[in-house]
């Protein structure tokens, strides 16, 4: 009777691929119906060079990469105990793409004959710097935490290669993304023999990755050798991941939805697990790219982009089903004071910024001005003013804008992982301000941040709500604000595609960049500094009672939800007005107030101004060093800023 009924829901499966399958192979720029294929391809000889040599090909990697990628997300979830684990979760999909581009610009030859050795070290080093930080106790969340914010670190390296060597990677933009275009069956033929073969290993291997589910002592007990199966699992795991980015890119969510939608159908034992894994993996991929082509038929959406707005869901559901495991109250954020007079703190912190700045004016075109230039007068030339005045200043108050920011979230949420990136401000505020600039183009500018401030408010009111059964739990918290970005980033790279923004210009926006800054730019964030820095230092004392536990400040006469609903709003007004000037900058929310903390003490009346003096020093130096490392060409100062907020995240996560 079980068997009879896994057979129906595999038939149900193997029907619903073949239908989305069909609609799949009518998209494209020709217009032909299901009844033309089904009738006219053995005829017609435009048809059949269409068919077999576009359509068909980017179908069967399609199911290919979609079973191959539900297949590693089983077995990952299997191998680590953790429902929240797949290749796109633990980094390895990032890991392999990373370690792709950086073979196609330093051994092109190599890369171009041998891509699965660049995606199979990738994948093992992403594999690897996850056990690393998480350790033996491989808590389900603080997993997919970590290989998320891996993902972020691979992510950013990636980037700034492609706009380092953007002859060298022509064309990886939206390989990078994750796509399913294809010429011809080579694609096909070089991914088929690695999955084959991994299918069957997993399939003669089932009942032992059975015994696995029962713990090591309980496996072992039964004649299991653990430690083999693993090593074998792992193998395989990877195989099928790199094997699927050599040829479609880093697709996320596939390997993480799959199997739970299997499981959900209540089939049992890893060899028909497997089984119906693979045909789910398939359709919902196929789908996806279904679904992409509808909402771009002319063009090419990145079918990663749309499996992220799809999965970026199931992983907040996922999340949340786990919240109350991870509740905890016991949240502080720590710090020491100096042992310096804070007048002479502040004082060498205006004055290092100040130096700073200076430095980075001085610098243009390829050499510094001298100490002569500066005493004539160059500096307020007419070049200067136009070109290097805004650029410096928009990168100053930027920085001190996310670095309140960072301060409002980490106060009001107790939490040391609260920043505008991670919590899903950032990417939800560049998805709102992108909607405005895509979808009504006659809008004037000023329109931009509002929806930057509509897009950022929706996604931390999604987060705060998801994660408040965990009591907003650092784990949890940044978990769920990573899959909330994951959403936003989807929407970002899918305007970015239907606005037909160029490749450099999409980068620089996904990474954040201080180029072509103007003075009306100053003005808006002078303005929002103005208005709201002493808002949020009138608040000090209250934010202070924050810190405390809910009863204690409530027992001083604080109003806890009014004052976190209103810091929270402040908060997403700060986030989301530098997005909609210089587009995605992360982890200057973190890193500052981090730093200041640890030199003024945890007060927030000392924290927020050496926070501010912090956050613009951070970008302003990040902007000075994104001109002048590579000149003449330009590292956007995102990249730069996320090379060094990604490690120390990892390194407060491995903390808590």
């Amino acid at each position: 009777m079980l068997q009879f009924r896994q057979l129906r829901l595999l038939l149900l499966g193997t029907f619903l691929l073949l239908l989305v399958s069909l609609i799949h192979l009518t998209q494209g720029q020709a217009d032909y119906y299901w009844t033309d294929i089904l009738t006219a391809s053995w005829t017609d000889e435009r048809l059949q060079a269409i068919l077999f040599g576009i359509r068909l090909p980017r179908l069967v990697i399609g199911i290919l990469a979609g079973g191959a990628l539900a297949m590693a997300g089983l077995l990952l979830q299997t191998l680590t105990r953790n429902p929240l684990a797949s290749a796109g979760t633990l980094g390895i999909n990032s890991g392999a793409f990373l370690f792709v581009s950086a073979g196609a610009i330093f051994f092109p030859t190599v890369a171009a004959n041998f891509p699965f050795l660049f995606a199979f070290v990738g994948s093992c080093t992403a594999a690897i710097l996850v056990f690393l930080l998480v350790g033996r106790g491989m808590e389900p969340v603080k997993v997919a935490l970590t290989g998320m914010i891996i993902t972020l670190l691979f992510g950013a390296i990636t980037s700034g290669l492609q706009l380092m060597f953007e002859q060298e990677t022509n064309g990886l933009f939206l390989w990078g993304q994750g796509t399913l275009i294809q010429n011809n069956w080579a694609g096909v033929q070089f991914a088929l023999p690695f999955i084959f073969i991994s299918a069957i290993l997993l399939l003669f291997n089932g009942k032992n990755f059975d015994l696995l589910l029962l713990g090591d002592e309980g496996a072992t007990g039964l004649g299991l050798a653990t430690e083999r199966v693993k090593l074998i699992g792992w193998i395989l795991a990877i195989t099928l991941a790199a094997a699927t980015v050599s040829v479609v890119g880093p697709i996320g969510f596939i390997g993480l939805m799959a199997p739970h939608i299997v499981r959900l159908l209540g089939i049992k034992g890893h060899r028909q697990q497997f089984i119906h894994t693979f045909v789910w993996g398939a359709f919902l991929l196929i789908a996806a790219d279904a679904l992409a082509r509808f909402v771009q038929p002319g063009g090419e959406i990145p079918v990663g982009a749309m499996t992220a707005i799809v999965g970026g869901p199931w992983l907040m559901y996922l999340a949340y089903r786990m919240g109350k495991r991870y509740a905890s109250s016991k949240i502080t954020l720590n710090g020491r004071e100096s042992s310096l007079p804070l007048p002479i703190l502040y004082a060498a912190l205006i004055l290092s910024t100040f130096g700073v700045a200076l430095v980075s004016l001085m610098y243009g075109g390829g050499s510094f001005d001298s100490v002569q230039d500066l005493i004539s007068g160059s500096l307020f030339q007419e070049f200067s003013v136009r070109y290097r005045w805004p650029r410096i200043l928009t990168a100053f108050l930027v920085g001190a804008l996310l670095a309140l920011c960072g301060v409002l979230l980490q106060s009001v949420l107790r939490n040391p992982l609260g920043d505008p990136s991670i919590l899903g401000i950032t990417s939800g505020g560049g998805a709102g301000a992108l909607t405005i600039i895509v979808l009504f183009p006659t809008l004037s500018f000023a329109f931009v941040p509002v929806g930057a401030v509509v897009g950022s408010t929706l996604a931390i009111v999604t987060i705060l709500l998801a994660t408040k059964r965990s009591y907003w739990e650092p784990i949890s918290l940044a978990l769920m604000g990573v899959a909330v970005s994951a959403v936003g980033s989807g929407i970002i790279q899918i305007l970015t595609v239907k606005a037909t923004i160029g490749v450099a210009p999409a980068l620089l926006w996904l990474a954040g960049s201080t180029y072509g800054m103007n003075w009306q730019n100053v003005y808006f964030l002078v303005s929002i500094l103005v208005l709201l820095v002493p808002i949020s230092y009138w608040l000090s004392k209250e934010l202070d009672l924050l810190g405390l536990h809910q009863q204690v400040s409530t027992g001083l006469g604080l109003n806890v939800k009014l004052m976190r609903i209103g810091t929270i709003i402040l908060a997403v007004i700060i986030g989301s007005a530098t997005v909609a000037v210089v587009g995605a900058i992360g982890f200057i929310g973190l890193l500052a107030p981090h730093a200041a903390r640890g030199l003024v003490g945890t007060k927030i009346h000392r924290v927020i101004p050496a926070s501010i003096a912090i956050g613009g020093m951070l970008l302003v130096t990040a902007d000075f060093l994104s001109r002048f490392l590579l000149f003449p060409k330009e590292i956007p100062s995102g990249l730069l800023v996320a090379l060094i907020g990604a490690p120390y995240i990892l390194y407060i996560i491995k903390r808590l």
